[in-house]
C-alpha cells in the first residue's frame, strides 16, 4: 500500500483535471492505496469560491468535492493562494485552509505526490 498527496492547479474552467483527479483517487482507493490529502493551489484555489453558478449541463464539481470529502480526504485550500484570488477564507465549505508548510511536511511523509495542472 502506497500513501499518494494529490495537488490541484488549474481553475474551475478546467472540469478535465478534476475528472482525472477523482478517477485517480477512486483507481488508487479501490486497490488499497491511501490519499493523505488534496491541496488546492494556484488557480485551483477557485474551487472553493462558494458564489460559483455552473450551468446544469456542465461536470458537476460540487458534487465531485462532495464525493471527495465523504471519503474523509483532507482538501487543503492553499491560504496564500486564496487570498491572492480574493476567495473568502471565512466560507470555504468542505475545504480546509491550510499553507504550504503544512502540504510540505505531508508530501514529505508520503511515497507519492501526484500534481494535476
Amino acid at each position: 500500500m502506497r500513501n499518494f498527496v494529490l495537488s490541484l492547479h488549474s481553475g474551475v474552467d478546467d472540469h478535465h483535471n478534476v475528472f482525472l483527479l477523482k478517477r485517480f483517487v477512486d483507481a488508487a482507493l479501490q486497490v488499497g492505496h491511501q490519499i493523505d490529502c488534496i491541496f488546492l493551489y494556484q488557480d485551483g484555489v477557485y474551487h472553493a469560491n462558494q458564489n460559483i453558478q455552473l450551468a446544469s449541463d456542465e461536470f458537476p464539481l460540487g458534487d465531485t468535492w462532495q464525493s471527495l470529502h465523504d471519503l474523509n480526504i483532507p482538501i487543503l485550500l492553499c491560504v496564500t493562494a486564496a487570498e491572492k484570488r480574493g476567495i473568502d477564507i471565512e466560507n470555504t465549505g468542505n475545504f480546509k485552509v491550510a499553507g504550504l508548510a503544512e502540504f510540505s511536511m505531508l508530501a514529505a511523509k508520503a511515497d507519492k505526490w501526484v500534481q494535476f495542472k
